[in-house]
């Protein structure tokens, strides 16, 4: 008898923060290397940006994108009406495309941005105009459907206990569902240029990330790893189907 197939689970883990700190950097690059993490996305902005391309560049098969940042002084901090306030915000976000192309020596596979800023009503018309226009999927407004589930901090609290691999299997199995999700993840390492409140946690992702335990209950689960390199042809193949 022949079994029915089981529904195709893919699954983008991608790692925020790419080039904030060196420590950071770091962890990133590790959990690629050593664990589960498929793609990364790059502030072009920080003190330690350009090393960060530099390093991320010799990792061709770990996906990098533009993690927008919207600054106080940047002409976008407080939004305006469309009309003027947006042509600036426009103005800014090309700009650290072309950053982007300039430290990585390519365009960004996709656009997401710090604290997920593209998604307040105010801005996000901005994000869509310029993602329609370089052809590049925007975080939870491409076919891959975003999780943000995985993270350790909420309400001035800390929440270890919700970034272990028994959680972050739990999470899996109950949201990534058929077809293409994204898993947003803030792992690194501990240094003293890190400002984010953020930090601890970031180490415990890490350490979560690089569990092989991880990689063999995903595996478990019939997901697939996969990243923003295969989104287009996995998302064509999905429209065939």
């Amino acid at each position: 008898m022949i079994g029915v197939p089981r529904p195709m689970r893919y699954l983008i883990v991608n790692a925020d923060d790419l080039g904030q700190s060196p420590g950071i950097t770091r962890g990133i690059l590790e959990a690629h290397v050593r664990g589960i993490v498929t793609s990364a996305s790059l502030m072009v902005d920080a003190p330690w940006s350009a090393r960060a391309a530099l390093l991320a560049r010799a990792t061709p098969a770990l996906s990098i994108g533009l993690h927008a940042t919207l600054p106080a002084g940047a002409g976008v901090a407080s939004p305006a009406p469309r009309g003027t306030g947006h042509a600036d915000l426009r103005d800014e976000l090309r700009r650290q495309v072309d950053r982007f192309a300039a430290l990585m020596g390519r365009p960004p596979t996709h656009v997401d941005s710090h604290h997920n800023v593209h998604r307040e009503p105010e801005l996000l018309d901005s994000f869509l105009d310029l993602a329609r226009d370089l052809g590049l999927p925007l975080r939870g407004h491409s076919p891959a459907r975003y999780f943000s589930g995985f993270y350790g901090q909420w309400g001035g609290t800390r929440h270890p206990e919700h970034v272990g691999v028994e959680s972050l299997l739990r999470m899996l199995e109950r949201e990534a569902l058929e077809g293409i999700t994204e898993l947003s993840c803030h792992p690194g390492h501990l240094d003293e240029r890190q400002t984010s409140g953020y930090a601890i946690e970031r180490e415990l992702e890490l350490r979560t990330l690089c569990d092989p335990r991880a990689r063999e209950g995903i595996e478990a689960l019939g997901i697939t790893r996969v990243s923003y390199h295969d989104l287009g042809r996995l998302a064509a193949a999905g429209a065939r189907g």
